[in-house]
């Protein structure tokens, strides 16, 4: 019996792989970033794969079942996981393999009818919300965005919240997969929020709309899938929801991101589960076509500061130019 860890998979290894993870039940559709390989002979006998801390596609041929090659597949991963420096990990499996995992020191997070989510770090996601302020009373709004970077169509969203609400939280998504970093888009929100005194500007941290939690997020060319849609909902509702006292979620229309689109249309119908109500507002317009950070980014390519001046509020210019972003 030996083992390998590769980047790429190919030819027979590939076919292999794809054999197993199909017999497995599993979506052989997206190769992940590592794959981790035990062979007997020539035999594919147990794989893994791993998406920076994300663990995933884990799976053991039939006949080889109850040989403790799951554990092994995990500690392959583990090793080359905090070899590139992830020292938080989580792992998604199907709901009946918890007590499996739950062995291998990996705690659930959450889980839906399709999909469980553990991480390595019991308790993790509590002490992420430990860190928040305590719940607001009366009624108490919810926006989370990317804000990549931070546009007119944002402020125009947080602004009606805030009228509309006691207190309003901002939820910045903490995955650093953007073109603008993690800690420039917070801190672009935070200042361009100061003056709203009802609103507080947080980190999402790793558990909304992270790479973690919703990959397909960060696969724009890809149609959503609704489990990642689920189980990110979910989430909200057990741990973020309560810890803040939410009553109230806002997101802007999105006319043009089918994944966006899909995925406000599931908070719609699931929020009010968990007692939480749903508010749409129509995206703020400029020149006739809807505010859009994706065309700011564009025009920051091309160096139209004229043009984008007429899409952001001028602390966003100030700071992408003090940033050396502009």
């Amino acid at each position: 019996m030996h083992d390998e860890i590769l980047s790429r998979l190919a030819g027979a290894r590939l076919e292999k792989w794809n054999k197993l993870i199909l017999d497995a039940g599993l979506d052989a559709g997206t190769q992940p970033e590592r794959v981790a390989l035990i062979f007997e002979g020539d035999e594919l006998i147990g794989t893994g794969g791993r998406d920076g801390n994300v663990l995933k596609q884990i799976a053991i041929a039939e006949d080889r079942q109850g040989e403790d090659l799951s554990a092994r597949i995990i500690s392959l991963l583990r090793t080359d996981a905090f070899a590139e420096g992830h020292d938080h990990l989580f792992l998604y499996t199907k709901p009946m393999n918890e007590f499996t995992f739950r062995q291998l020191f990996f705690y659930p997070v959450v889980k839906t009818s399709d999909v469980l989510l553990m991480e390595d770090k019991r308790g993790g996601i509590e002490e992420h919300l430990a860190s928040y302020p305590e719940a607001a009373s009366g009624e108490v709004g919810a926006i989370v965005m990317n804000a990549n970077p931070f546009t007119n169509g944002h402020r125009y969203l947080v602004e009606r919240a805030a009228e509309e609400c006691d207190r309003v939280f901002v939820l910045v998504l903490s995955e650093d997969l953007s073109e603008i970093s993690a800690q420039d888009r917070l801190n672009m929100v935070r200042i361009g929020c100061e003056d709203l005194e009802n609103v507080r500007v947080l980190p999402s941290g790793p558990y909304l709309i992270s790479r973690a939690t919703f990959p397909t997020y960060f696969l724009k060319e890809r149609d959503c899938e609704d489990a990642w849609c689920e189980l990110d909902v979910a989430i909200f509702l057990k741990y973020y929801a309560p810890r803040l006292g939410i009553t109230v979620r806002y997101v802007g229309t999105e006319p043009r991101s089918v994944l966006t689109a899909k995925y406000n249309g599931i908070l719609e119908r699931r929020l009010p589960d968990g007692g939480v109500r749903f508010k749409e507002l129509v995206r703020k317009e400029c020149c006739g076509e809807p505010i859009s950070a994706s065309t700011v980014r564009e025009l920051m390519h091309k160096g139209g500061t004229e043009a984008i001046e007429a899409l952001v509020p001028t602390t966003t210019i100030n700071y992408l130019k003090t940033k050396g972003l502009l």
